[in-house]
């Protein structure tokens, strides 16, 4: 019986570890290495699919149908309508969920998976577009079927034995992935756009634009005091408001002038009460930085951690301000961590 340290183990185990990945990675740089003209039409075929209401129809068997499940829901978070059909089940009724205007992407690593060679065959007298994935070099019963073949090149897979698909997934899901983004990108998607469908979770909320998360606005408990008031004056207007949050905003001619917040009052009363009679703008700290009217929840947080600032305003296009967003409002929504 042969007896391996704990320490050896583990500096063989990284070893491999890192042999995989890097094998991992070489499969997608040749992917890179074998672009050609296709991509663009592959690119084109979803896009028109999409302009012209139709779905991107994936499908795959086994682990391609895994990687196909993954493309097709990178391709609909993007704005290109896009299902799973599994390649069994759509000789069993499902192929009536294919539409005239839609388009096939199909994967088979082998490029002659029956069930996936056979829905082609089928979606081909149909005159659906197929775009097909495939390893190898081409020549496939599957590639000669496609609109379009993408060959990924011979990918050999991770490890010694070679077996289990590793590279080969990865490569698919890996160009699956920037047609995605590039048929995205063809048609002008936005972050807008990209927020509409992420409506929900941290990523929905980093979307959402910053005045619909405001809990303070204009007219409505947040103090603006003209600068030329005195501290003391300040802080009696800003009392009458009632319910304010930590912070006052100091304006000029209505536009954004300067912040003073509850921790600028106490280190004012603590060091210099005298300051109590001097005018606001003495005191505040004058032009703070503040987020357009038209920023995203995402612009916010980028601020927070940059300027370290617990209170933001928010002004319109001439600097008036429109409201004040404070980081525990964010650090509510779970977008704010530290």
């Amino acid at each position: 019986m042969v007896v391996v340290n704990t320490e050896t183990r583990h500096i063989e185990e990284m070893a491999f570890l890192r042999e995989v990945l890097a094998a991992e990675a070489d499969a997608v740089r040749s992917v890179i290495d074998r672009l050609d003209d296709s991509v663009h039409e592959a690119v084109r075929l979803f896009v028109e699919c999409a302009d012209h209401h139709g779905s991107v129809i994936v499908s795959g068997l086994g682990k391609s149908g895994l990687i196909g499940r993954k493309i097709s829901a990178s391709l609909a978070s993007l704005g290109i309508p896009s299902h799973e059909l599994h390649p069994s089940e759509a000789m069993h009724g499902d192929l009536g969920r294919i539409g005239r205007n839609d388009c096939l992407l199909a994967l088979s690593h082998s490029g002659e998976t029956d069930e996936v060679v056979g829905l082609a065959e089928i979606l081909r007298q149909d005159g659906i577009p197929i775009v097909a994935m495939t390893g190898g070099f081409g020549g496939s019963t599957l590639a000669n079927l496609a609109t379009v073949a993408l060959t990924l090149g011979q990918i050999s897979e991770a490890s010694d034995l070679g077996l289990a698909p590793t590279c080969s997934t990865t490569a698919s899901l890996a160009l699956g992935d920037a047609l995605a983004l590039a048929a995205a990108r063809r048609r002008s998607f936005t972050a807008e756009d990209f927020a509409r469908y992420h409506p929900g979770g941290t990523l929905g909320g980093l979307l959402r634009p910053v005045v619909d998360v405001l809990r303070f606005r204009v007219g409505d408990g947040l103090p603006v005091i003209e600068s030329t008031l005195s501290v003391r004056e300040a802080l009696e207007a800003a009392d009458a408001l009632g319910r304010r949050p930590g912070a006052l905003l100091a304006v000029d001619g209505g536009r954004l002038v300067g912040i003073f917040t509850d921790g600028d009052l106490r280190r004012l009363i603590v060091q210099r009460p005298e300051a109590l009679e001097r005018p606001l703008a003495d005191v505040m700290t004058a032009s703070p930085k503040a987020l357009s009217s038209d920023a995203l929840v995402r612009d916010a947080v980028r601020l927070v951690r940059e300027s370290r600032q617990d209170e933001i305003p928010v002004v319109d296009e001439e600097g008036r301000p429109v409201g004040l967003l404070d980081v525990q409002d964010l650090m509510a929504m779970k977008v704010v961590t530290d």
